[in-house]
C-alpha cells in the first residue's frame, strides 16, 4: 500500500481499531442495547483486511467497459465467496459484454436476504496506475473506492464475519455483483429483478453517506433525447434557404427544461448538444440528451408527456423535432417497510454509540430495480466516503469498522424478523 502521511504499521492500526471499538462501547444513549461482541471483535479484527482486500480492487481498472479488468476484479471477489463455500453461478449481462455475479450461502433458518453490489466504476482506463490507492489523513482514496468497491468489499467481510461466530440462522444470504451499474445496469435489470423476486428483503451496498446516512428513497432515472433535422445551405451566401437545425435544437433545450419542477423534486438537465459540420454551412441536423430525475413513476409519465407537448412549439419553421423519454432505473419510493428497516438499522448502530442520518437520494441505483418488484430495500450500507465519481473520491477509514458491525447485523436480525 502507498500512504501519503506518516508511515503506520497494520499492527499499529490494529490497535486504534481496538481502541475506537472501546470508544464505540462507551458512547451514546445509556439506555441502548449493549452490542454483539463476537461481532464487534471480528469487525474489529477483519479491518486490515479489508483495507487490503480494497487496494487490491482499487488498483485495478474496471470501468464499465474494461472487460478484462471487471474480469479480473470478479475473479478476486469469486475467489473470496468460495472460502466462504458460496455457490456461484454468473450470468451474461448481454447486450453489456461484461457477466455478473450471484453468489448463494445457505443457512438453516427460513428468511431469504439479497445484497447488492457493483464493480464496475466511472474511471477511465489508466487511472488505476496513475493513481493508486493511498491512505492520507484518515482517508482511503483511489478510483472506486467508495462507489462501490468499498461496498463489495463490506458484503464479503460482512459474510466472514457471519462464518467467524458461527451464524447461519438465515435461510439464504445471496450476494449478486452488477458488472455494469454505471451504465444504467442495461445488461441486468432483469437478473436482479428475478432474483430479488426469490428473497424476503434486500440490502444495497452503495456507498454511505458522507454524514454516514444510509439512503431511504432515489430519484428514477431518464434520458430525454431530441432529434431535428433541418435544411443544409450556404451559411453566407444563402441562410434564409436553410432550416438551422443546431438553433431549433437550442430552442428546444431551452424550452423543455422548464418541464423541471423543484416543489416535486423533478429535475431536467441538458448535457450533450451535437450538430456538426463546418462553420459556413447552415446545419441539417442537431441533437440534444438531457438527464431527467423524478421521485415517482406517475411523475415521468408526466414529463414525458409534457416533453412530447412542449416540443411541438418550433423557433425554426419546416424543421422536423422529435423527443423521447427513455426509461432507465425506476424511483425507490420511501414506505412502511423501508421505515421498519431504517428503525432495525437505527438500532443496531445505537449498539454501538453510533447515529445514522436517514437521507433521499437524486441518484439511481440498483435498489430501485428491487423495490420496482415489491421488495423492501434499503440502501447505502457501504463504506463511508465521499467526493463521488471524481478523482478526490475517497472512503473515511475509520469507517470501516462501524459500517462492517452495522451490515453484519442487519443480516443477523433480518434472519430473525
Amino acid at each position: 500500500m502507498h500512504i501519503r502521511s506518516t508511515p503506520r504499521s497494520w499492527t499499529r492500526a490494529a490497535c486504534q481499531s481496538a481502541v475506537l471499538a472501546g470508544a464505540l462501547l462507551v458512547v451514546g444513549n445509556a439506555t441502548a442495547q449493549k452490542p454483539h461482541q463476537g461481532v464487534l471483535d471480528a469487525a474489529t479484527q477483519q479491518k486490515d483486511e479489508a483495507l487490503q482486500l480494497l487496494e487490491r480492487m482499487v488498483n485495478i481498472d474496471s470501468g464499465s467497459t474494461n472487460i478484462e479488468g471487471l474480469a479480473k476484479v470478479r475473479e478476486m471477489v469469486a475467489d473470496e465467496l468460495r472460502k466462504l463455500d458460496a455457490r456461484i453461478e454468473s450470468f451474461p449481462a448481454e447486450p453489456h459484454p461484461g457477466t455478473n455475479l450471484v453468489a448463494t450461502l445457505t443457512g438453516q433458518g427460513k428468511k431469504k436476504i439479497l445484497i447488492l453490489a457493483h464493480i464496475d466504476t466511472v474511471f477511465k482506463d489508466g487511472t488505476a496506475a496513475g493513481k493508486p490507492f493511498y491512505i492520507k489523513d484518515g482517508r482511503a482514496y483511489g478510483p472506486g473506492v467508495m462507489d462501490n468497491k468499498g461496498g463489495v468489499v463490506a458484503g464479503l467481510q460482512a459474510l466472514k464475519i457471519l462464518q467467524k461466530i458461527g451464524f447461519k440462522d438465515y435461510g439464504q444470504i445471496t450476494f449478486l455483483i452488477d458488472t455494469n451499474e454505471e451504465t444504467g445496469s442495461v445488461g441486468t435489470s432483469a437478473l436482479i429483478e428475478r432474483v430479488a423476486k426469490q428473497h424476503d428483503v434486500a440490502l444495497n451496498l452503495e456507498p454511505g453517506r458522507p454524514a454516514d446516512g444510509l439512503v431511504v428513497e432515489r430519484k428514477g432515472s431518464a434520458t430525454a433525447l431530441i432529434e431535428v433535422k433541418g435544411l443544409a445551405s450556404h451559411a453566407g451566401v444563402a441562410p434564409e434557404a436553410g432550416r438551422n437545425a443546431a438553433m431549433e435544437v437550442a430552442h428546444q433545450v431551452l424550452q423543455l427544461s422548464k418541464v423541471a419542477d423543484a416543489a416535486k423534486k423533478t429535475t431536467v438537465n441538458f448535457t450533450v448538444l451535437t450538430a456538426n459540420g463546418p462553420t459556413n454551412v447552415i446545419p441539417a441536423s442537431a441533437s440534444a440528451k438531457g438527464d431527467v430525475r423524478a421521485a415517482t413513476p406517475e411523475e415521468l409519465d408526466r414529463v414525458e408527456k409534457d416533453l412530447t407537448r412542449i416540443a411541438q412549439n418550433k423557433l425554426i419553421p419546416e424543421t422536423e423535432v422529435r423527443v423521447r423519454l427513455v426509461r432507465g432505473l425506476p424511483p425507490m419510493p420511501r414506505s412502511p417497510a423501508s421505515d421498519k428497516l431504517v428503525r432495525m438499522a437505527e438500532g443496531i448502530y445505537g449498539e454501538i454509540g453510533k447515529k445514522l442520518t436517514i437521507e433521499s437520494s437524486g441518484g439511481a441505483a440498483d435498489a430501485s430495480l428491487v423495490a420496482g418488484v415489491g421488495v423492501p430495500v434499503l440502501d447505502g450500507f457501504g463504506i463511508v466516503g465521499g467526493g463521488i465519481h471524481t478523482p478526490e473520491e475517497y472512503a473515511e477509514v475509520e469507517s470501516v469498522v462501524p459500517r462492517l458491525y452495522l451490515l453484519s447485523r442487519m443480516l443477523m436480525d433480518l434472519s430473525a424478523n
